[in-house]
């Protein structure tokens, strides 16, 4: 079956499914399970990333620079002291937040943002890393900077994961180098640049050695996978080791995609996506040998945002499906995968708001932050909760 059959079969299933009313004040509707939107907490301005610690309290990054903390459904007043200064411009400022997996003994908590250069005029993708004592961080340290410094504003990926075997993963836009010219000396398809890659690094920072451009003259080590456009959801399945990301296309073309050491996921040779505006073409073609094809593509985009692999027990029925986020569409959408394929995509939300990231909580339930663009309106932060038929 060819790519664009198996798109074409992935619209057909999804028409025949369900979806969820719009409406908030009772049961949401789903082909699997039926639920409530309950608010977890409100007033952030413009939550970008979650992570829960192991004593219950959500940690929230807001992309204007704080990191906050909600503790008993209440999100603490004043934010988390002793976080990086970051470039508050356009896309950028403070992004995503992991928790490392052993933080009942190290109390370790990651942060990615957009970092200022001295003279505040460039910006570049960093992570650092301090233990939380109490309302701080402490001993605050820079462990990665991406090669890609710009004076644009957008396109800084940024999501963390860890794999729980000792490895971090970092993803990385492209910085919104425009897609002209020769599309493969684009700094997307190029190793010597941190534009348009995921990363792989130990928890330290310090890069792995079979990592798979280690040996690669003139590449950077830290490189795991090439030619991404701006990763803005990334899930590890420890179940079968598989690492999955999805990215923004441009006008059309957001993608799913099943990522693997050193493969290279075409940005912007190959895509399913057009010029803003004009809507004339940017890629060469929607296939070629040696690039990889996305698992899922959404035409027209959503907007993609953050995902999350759906393994608890709260909705047994969604077990083996990635959620994902929409800015722009207003979507929760959820995926059902079987190993690496990507079967159906059914839509949960809609027209509620941007939604930013998705998570799955330590409780098992779905968690959604909504984001005000303009940072204007505060948001809330929801959960789905399972209800009986």
């Amino acid at each position: 079956m060819t790519i664009r059959r198996s798109f074409a079969a992935l619209i057909a299933i999804a028409a025949l499914l369900p979806a969820c009313s719009i409406a908030q004040d009772g049961p949401q509707r789903s082909a699997k399970h039926d639920f409530r939107i309950v608010t977890v907490a409100d007033g952030f301005q413009v939550p970008w990333g979650m992570a829960w610690l192991p004593t219950g309290e959500l940690l929230v990054t807001e992309r204007a620079g704080r990191l906050r903390m909600v503790r008993n459904g209440q999100l603490v007043a004043a934010p988390i002291a002793g976080t990086p200064a970051v470039r508050a411009r356009g896309q950028g400022g403070m992004l995503d937040v992991a928790v490392h997996p052993n933080f009942a003994q190290n109390k370790l908590v990651y942060l990615s943002y957009s970092k200022p250069n001295a003279e505040g005029t460039q910006g570049t993708t960093a992570v650092s890393r301090g233990r939380l004592e109490g309302d701080r961080l402490v001993d605050v340290q820079e462990i990665f900077e991406a090669k890609a410094w710009s004076n644009g504003a957008g396109h800084y990926g940024s999501r963390l994961v860890f794999d729980g075997k000792g490895y971090l993963f970092v993803s990385l836009g492209d910085r919104q180098v425009p897609p002209r010219g020769e599309l493969e000396k684009h700094p997307a398809q190029d190793l010597t640049t941190h534009h348009g890659k995921i990363v792989r690094l130990h928890e330290d920072g310090r890069v792995p050695t079979d990592n798979p451009f280690v040996s690669t003259p003139g590449a950077l080590p830290e490189i795991w996978s090439y030619g991404h456009r701006n990763v803005q959801g990334m899930l590890y399945d420890a179940a079968t080791g598989y690492l999955w990301a999805n990215e923004h296309g441009p006008q059309g073309g957001d993608e799913l995609n099943l990522v693997e050491a050193g493969k290279n996921y075409g940005w912007p040779v190959i895509g399913f996506g057009v010029n803003y505006g004009s809507g004339s073409a940017i890629h060469a073609g929607t296939a070629r040998e040696g690039m990889e094809q996305p698992r899922n593509v959404w035409v027209p985009s959503i907007g993609i945002s953050g995902a999350a692999l759906y393994t608890g027990d709260k909705f047994p029925q969604w077990k083996n499906s990635i959620f994902v986020g929409g800015l722009a569409g207003q979507r929760l959408v959820r995926v059902t995968i079987d190993g690496t394929r990507a079967l159906s995509t059914e839509l949960m939300l809609e027209r509620m708001g941007r939604i930013r990231d998705v998570r799955m909580g330590p409780d098992g339930f779905v968690y959604v932050a909504f984001e005000d663009q303009g940072g204007t309106n505060p948001t809330k932060i929801v959960r789905l909760e399972p209800v009986t038929r």
